[in-house]
């Protein structure tokens, strides 16, 4: 994608430049979690990265925002509510806001000490 604002270059770093290391941990996570509860880590890895990959897919070609998405995807009083009941209590969102605003402070300082 093109940005004709030099500047927003800092943002695009947080959202896509350091953003595959960002997915990478959510799948890393989400194995170290199935291993938790009883699966082997061939089984998780499997689930867990095909499960990011069909997500991916399904919000790229879908016309509803992801949020809607996870709305039809989440039964009221279900195993899905539960979870991002979880997330939501813990602020994950939150947090990875905060991570993608570091990874944006980082991207200026270094472009900063690069320009003297």
């Amino acid at each position: 994608m093109w940005v004709d604002n030099e500047e927003h270059m800092h943002a695009v770093t947080a959202v896509s430049g350091s953003a595959p290391a960002y997915m990478f941990y959510f799948i890393e996570s989400m194995i170290d979690g199935a291993v938790a509860l009883g699966l082997d880590k061939e089984q998780a890895s499997a689930l867990a990265m095909q499960t990011m990959l069909g997500a991916a897919k399904m919000a790229m070609n879908s016309e509803d925002a992801p949020a809607e998405l996870r709305r039809k995807v989440t039964s009221p009083n279900g195993t899905t509510q539960a979870a991002v009941e979880s997330m939501q209590a813990n602020d994950i969102g939150g947090q990875i806001v905060e991570a993608m605003q570091a990874c944006y402070d980082r991207s200026q300082a270094l472009s900063e000490e690069m320009s003297k």
